[in-house]
């Protein structure tokens, strides 16, 4: 478990009021949780399976840039304006995930400056883990000697 699962980067508090806007919801194989360009207008915490996030290349199959599962935040576009998505994502096995109302959850960040502090750290501690992961990638696959491991 990273330090970016929703159990490891809230406090239990914090856990328990964000889970007050959730529902299951379950994808299968194939399903597009959201496309690059469209309203973000919700997210979502895996619960079982993985979901792939991809980046659309003109002419190619869409190129994965991550793979997400258990206690992962699928999406955060939702958090910062103008609240559309950067990639897409797709249930690549079978997800049963926890979703949240974007607006919703903004709504009370914004009302309780605690919980939306808490909120705004996770949610750029997975931003920022995730540029370091492509970071990496993009390295390993396109400069001389790799990414020498380097963190």
């Amino acid at each position: 478990m990273t330090s970016t699962t929703l159990a490891s980067a809230l406090p239990a508090g914090h856990r328990e009021r964000l889970m007050h806007f959730a529902h299951e919801v379950s994808f299968p194989v194939g399903t597009r949780l959201f496309e690059e360009g469209r309203r973000a207008d919700r997210f979502w915490i895996v619960r079982t399976g993985t979901v792939a996030l991809d980046l659309h290349v003109p002419g190619r199959r869409a190129a994965v840039i991550e793979s997400l599962g258990h206690g992962e935040l699928v999406g955060w576009s939702w958090h910062f304006p103008p609240y559309v998505w950067q990639l897409g994502a797709e249930a690549t096995s079978p997800v049963r995930a926890w979703e949240f109302d974007a607006e919703s959850v903004r709504t009370l960040c914004a009302a309780d400056a605690d919980f939306g502090r808490a909120i705004a750290v996770w949610v750029g501690r997975v931003v920022a883990q995730r540029l370091q992961a492509a970071r990496i990638r993009l390295l390993d696959l396109y400069a001389p000697y790799g990414s020498g491991g380097r963190s």
